[in-house]
């Protein structure tokens, strides 16, 4: 190489690679459609999640009936709650037996069997004992399981405040 061709080859511009306008286009295109695909899909993704992000508060406890009303033998109330699941709120009517016990202390059973679901009878049978009529489960007057189901009743958080019974969520059974 001559002295000349080296000196001429010093001297050229460096050749950048340029973009093409194809490119640019399609660049700009794709940067566009995620903008707007993400602009539609976030909303929805927020929508799904939002009753994740919610705070649970504890259970609430619901006035039912008078604590003079109860006796030993037990006894139906029905009561509804304020329930929110997700996005739906609604007011479902729920039943539990109550009773005194032999030491007088008031407690409350949930009347689902604890075998199928199916909802459980007092004295059905003039036996003093709760009854399933689906599959014949008894249980005791303390929710105790004596056939057929697996497990005893479940019974509801209570609490009594001036004279009166305030039933809250299920739980299990504590008696038996």
């Amino acid at each position: 190489m001559s002295n000349h061709e080296h000196r001429e080859a010093a001297h050229q511009p460096v050749k950048r690679k340029e973009m093409s306008r194809r490119q640019f286009l399609s660049y700009t295109l794709g940067g566009a459609t995620a903008f707007m695909a993400g602009g539609a899909v976030l909303p929805m993704i927020r929508f799904a999640v939002d009753p994740l992000l919610t705070q649970k508060t504890e259970g609430t406890f619901v006035k039912v009936v008078e604590e003079s009303k109860i006796t030993n033998e037990p006894q139906e109330f029905r009561f509804q709650v304020h329930q929110v699941d997700g996005w739906y709120e609604s007011d479902p009517e729920l039943t539990a037996w109550i009773s005194r016990d032999q030491q007088g202390n008031v407690f409350a059973l949930s009347p689902v069997c604890k075998h199928l679901g199916c909802t459980i009878n007092w004295n059905t049978q003039n036996d003093n004992q709760y009854f399933c009529p689906c599959h014949e489960a008894k249980y005791s007057p303390e929710g105790k399981n004596l056939a057929v189901a697996p497990a005893p009743l479940d019974e509801y958080d209570l609490k009594i405040e001036d004279g009166f019974i305030y039933l809250g969520p299920i739980k299990p059974n504590t008696k038996v």
